[in-house]
This record gives C-alpha cells, structure tokens and sequence, in this order.
C-alpha cells in the first residue's frame, strides 16, 4: 500500500531527491566512492556546495550583499547565534508559538528582550496585529510559519530595524523580498533535505556591530569567510538539498511551489470547513499551508483515536496532532503530491459517513 507521509519534520521528500541521495550513498559523482566517506575537500564535493550556494541565491532572487550559509545545530542553533551576532542591547520579538519562545528564552541571554506581541492566550492560534516594534531595538525576530499550531505568516514585515526570521518550515513556499532582512534561516528537513544542515542567510554588512567576543563557531563571520567550509559540513544533507533545489528549478520554481501548496491547502481546508465532523484549530485568516492543524467537534472527540487507526489503514503517516494541541496535523511541505492530500480527505469523510 502507498504511504501517505504527513510526518512534521524529518518529513517527506521528493523522489527525486531519494533516488539521487540513493545514487550518492553508492557511487558518488562516480569516484568509486559513498557521498558518506568522500573528502569535503575534494572537487567532487566543493562542486556540490557551490551549485546548492548558487542555486538558493538564484531560486529565492537573493541580491548581491548576502551570504548563503550551510552549518550545523538546526534552527535551534541559530536561537542563540542570532543574539550572539547581532544584539547589542535588545531585542524585539513576535511570540508566536513554541519555537518562537524558544528562540526568545535563548535571546534574553544576550541582552533585552522585548516581546511586542504574544498570542500564547489564545494557545498560539492566531497571528498578532497592530503591534509596534520598537525602533531602538537592535533587531526584530519572527517565525514565519508556526508547525505545532498551524498559523503561518506568508508576508515580509516592513520594519526601520534589522529583520531576522525562522522560516524552517516554509522557506521555499512563497517568493520572499530577501532585501528587507537580514538574517533569514531556516532547519532543512521540513522543505530542503534530511535533518542535519541549516541553510542561513546573511546580509554582510550587519554583522560585525556587537561588542561581546564572539566564539569562533558561533561567528556569523567565520562561516562567510570559509564558503560554510570552517570545520567538516555535513555532505550528506547538502547533498540531498542540492538535489531538491535542482527538482524546484525543474518545476518551474518557487511561484509554481506555491500555487501548488496553496491548492493543496485549500482542498484540505475546504473539507475541514465543510465537515460535520472536524474543525480547524487556527485562525482561518492565519492558516498556514504548510501544517494544517484541525480536531474533532466537542460531541465526536473520543471518536479521535480511531480516526487515527482509520487513517493508519489507509497508507496515513504521521497525522497525529502534537501533544500541546492534540487531534491531527497534516503536513503537507513542498514535496507532498496533491494525491496524498486528496487520499486523506477520502478517509475522513469515509469516517464521517460511517459515524
């Protein structure tokens, strides 16, 4: 039976980018040798991380004066890299679900933080409006799409500060104006490759204003200056995500991506929003069409668990809601074919009919 792959990160990927990895693990660039055991030195592999360098400059339109970055830690690094680099007194920061106050616990380490906004009383279901950001902080942070809680904010921010945003699980969904940021990064199992690269924009010239040493690995600088060649990379994941940038450029790029995620989206959306049986968790003006969270009504609530059952029959995988917010989570990142999506909706009102 076809496996439907719903899973939040590590998540699906496109066959192209397994059937190639596949390849590499055998004979890489046919050098006799596994992608695992050749040399990050070696012209085979520089060759890799130039071509995935210049094809995510060339996919997201990057101008000139930014590095593109592949380094280790996951996003979750880069909570506490980004106030190490870039924050001289304070911070602003958007709250807007677990990785946002993850990334501001790790700030407030640095310096001031100041939370502009928050949604958390509202168990993160919406996006906050109307907020002011302070013009004296040294940088604004937000997180683009918000995995756990389905809420997703598919617009650049204009802001008089500098711009940092987590876009790990929607980078590539949308056409982004990079020149209004300055840091932009981004953990690469959601939309890009296995666990274990972070890609990381950098804008040059913000880095090099904070007063405090920074330590060697931890420098934004370090990085620039060594093409993300400092210490070992990790090849296999560059690897994979050169492969899926390769299968974006063939799919016509990131305006094609996104037309097909936000049809995607709406087909589930509109089954939800037509159902007897399910609703929607997040706001329907801050869905995300990335991770589409939704619950069983009050009256069907303990039907939950076997709906979960039902859909394992069904080829589903990973459907599970997170623990903080429980029923279901479909994720359906770039690579989902629109047939997964179609699959589930034929299982939940399957469901619904039979109960």
């Amino acid at each position: 039976m076809k496996k439907h792959n719903f899973y939040a990160g590590p998540s699906i990927l496109s066959e192209y980018t397994i059937k190639n990895t596949a390849d590499a693990v055998t004979n890489f660039a046919g050098t006799g040798l596994s992608i695992l055991e050749i040399s990050h030195r070696s012209k085979e592999f520089t060759a890799v991380i130039e071509e995935a360098n210049s094809l995510v400059k060339e996919l997201l339109e990057i101008p000139q004066g930014y590095e593109v970055l592949f380094l280790g830690g996951g996003a979750s690094m880069q909570f506490c890299m980004v106030p190490f680099n870039l924050l001289n007194k304070k911070a602003a920061y958007l709250e807007t679900g677990t990785w946002a106050v993850n990334a501001i616990k790790e700030a407030k380490l640095f310096g001031e933080v100041d939370v502009v906004a928050s949604s958390k009383e509202a168990n993160f279901s919406y996006i906050p409006k109307g907020y002011t950001i302070p013009e004296d902080a040294d940088y604004f942070h937000f997180t683009s799409n918000n995995t756990i809680y389905g809420t997703e904010m598919r617009y650049d921010p204009d802001t008089k500060i500098r711009l940092v945003a987590d876009m790990s699980s929607d980078i590539f969904s949308r056409p982004v104006d990079i020149s209004k940021y300055d840091v932009i990064y981004a953990g690469a199992q959601k939309n890009l490759a296995p666990a274990g690269v972070t890609i990381v924009i950098v804008r040059e010239d913000a880095l090099g204003h904070v007063d405090r040493v920074i330590p060697t690995m931890l420098d934004y600088r370090t990085h620039v200056k060594k093409g993300s060649m400092f210490n070992t990379p990790p090849c296999l994941p560059i690897y994979s995500a050169l492969q899926t940038l390769k299968f974006y450029k063939e799919l016509g790029g990131i305006k094609v991506l996104e037309k097909m995620d936000i049809e995607k989206a709406a087909i589930l959306y509109d089954a939800i929003d037509n159902s007897k049986m399910f609703v929607g968790t997040a706001r329907p003006e801050d869905r995300s069409i990335m991770n589409v969270c939704f619950v069983m009504k009050e009256e069907y609530k303990e039907l939950e668990p076997q709906f979960n059952e039902f859909a394992a029959s069904q080829g589903m995988v990973g459907i599970k809601g997170h623990r903080s917010v429980g029923g279901f989570r479909a994720s359906i990142y770039n690579a989902m074919p629109k047939s997964s999506v179609e699959a589930l909706v034929a299982a939940m009102k399957e469901f619904e009919k039979k109960h």
